[in-house]
């Protein structure tokens, strides 16, 4: 039992009935400032308070209010959660006990167990899972507003045009043909425009068609927009995927090709698409300009990141091989979920 005490990861302490420390093994005192400890272990009163930050209990983070060393009859201090200001560590929280193990002579045992690494992954799951959310809200919200421009403000802007086609028919005004005329262009292009802008914001195809046609479509646009050539190739064992899986490969292919067009000073991007055995794997190829990974990136390097955190969020992972003038590989593999009919 004493190699145990004095072995254990765990910070043990043994207290009396009146809160005086009897004992600390070496994980406490490893843990507890050197004058804590001294007051402790000498059984000044209200010696551990001056590293104690509160205590969690089913309301909340509390202070001394009910404090299991103020209140000994309390059986529900069994297991609790507890912030002490450590030696070198700062604010640490502690998955804590607090119990009696004899109660002729009244002797607790109170343990600490740190549950930083534990916290930490609970914060980073908790994120994801707003972050998660947050990119489905964009998702959706892009998907409206597409759908809205589409069907709407598209529809109405052919509409006028198609109207002012009509009207060049009804006059033979030189002035008249001529404003028409002029304002017919300026209806097409700002067509074009919307058309242009409910694709980027969510493309109907991906919706609809799935990856293949949503970024055949896509590649298409690139072309006619930018002169960019997409060498792609796909092999697909499904036709579609779980929406947020084709949504997380549309959008990273989308950021590769943008950052290729605006940084790699390339005429042409290599695009492979395919399933393997359980995951999809996603491949933009290009011999531009490269970089060195880890270098400050130009623009914001927020491509890359958002990349990357979209690709974690359904538990894939993405790789970005670069050399300044061998150009950049990214890969992106992603679980393969097909797609579930709806009943």
């Amino acid at each position: 039992m004493l190699k145990m005490f004095d072995k254990s990861s765990e910070a043990i302490l043994f207290f009396d009935g009146e809160g005086r420390a009897l004992a600390a093994n070496p994980a406490a005192e490893k843990i507890l400032d050197r004058d804590v400890l001294r007051a402790l272990l000498d059984g000044k009163e209200g010696a551990l308070c001056r590293a104690c930050a509160g205590y969690v209990d089913e309301s909340g983070q509390v202070t001394c209010e009910n404090c299991y060393f103020h209140h000994p009859e309390r059986s529900d201090f069994t297991s609790f959660q507890l912030y002490l200001n450590t030696k070198g560590q700062g604010l640490v929280p502690y998955a804590s006990s607090f119990h009696t193990v004899d109660a002729e002579n009244d002797i607790r045992v109170f343990m600490l167990r740190d549950m930083t690494r534990q916290q930490r992954m609970q914060e980073k799951a908790y994120q994801n899972k707003m972050m998660k959310h947050i990119i489905d809200a964009q998702e959706n919200e892009r998907r409206r507003i597409s759908r809205e421009l589409h069907d709407g403000v598209a529809q109405e802007l052919m509409s006028a045009v198609v109207d002012l086609r009509v009207l060049k028919y009804m006059t033979g005004d030189a002035d008249v043909l001529a404003k028409v005329k002029e304002t017919e262009a300026s209806l097409s292009r700002l067509l074009e425009d919307i058309r242009n802008l409910s694709v980027e914001l969510r493309p109907a195809a991906l919706d609809d068609l799935g990856l293949d046609a949503a970024f055949r479509s896509h590649f298409k646009r690139l072309e006619e927009m930018f002169g960019l050539l997409v060498d792609y190739t796909s092999d697909l064992p499904v036709k579609r995927y779980e929406n947020e899986i084709e949504t997380v490969v549309y959008r990273v292919c989308q950021e590769a090709i943008l950052n290729a067009i605006k940084y790699a000073d390339v005429d042409t991007v290599s695009v492979t698409l395919k399933g393997e055995g359980s995951r999809l794997l996603l491949t933009v190829r290009d011999s531009g300009t490269g970089f060195t990974p880890g270098d400050q990136p130009q623009g914001t390097g927020l491509g890359l990141y958002g990349m990357k955190e979209r690709a974690e969020l359904v538990g894939g992972t993405l790789e970005v091989e670069a050399a300044p003038g061998a150009g950049t590989t990214i890969r992106l593999s992603v679980p393969a979920l097909p797609r579930r009919e709806a009943r």
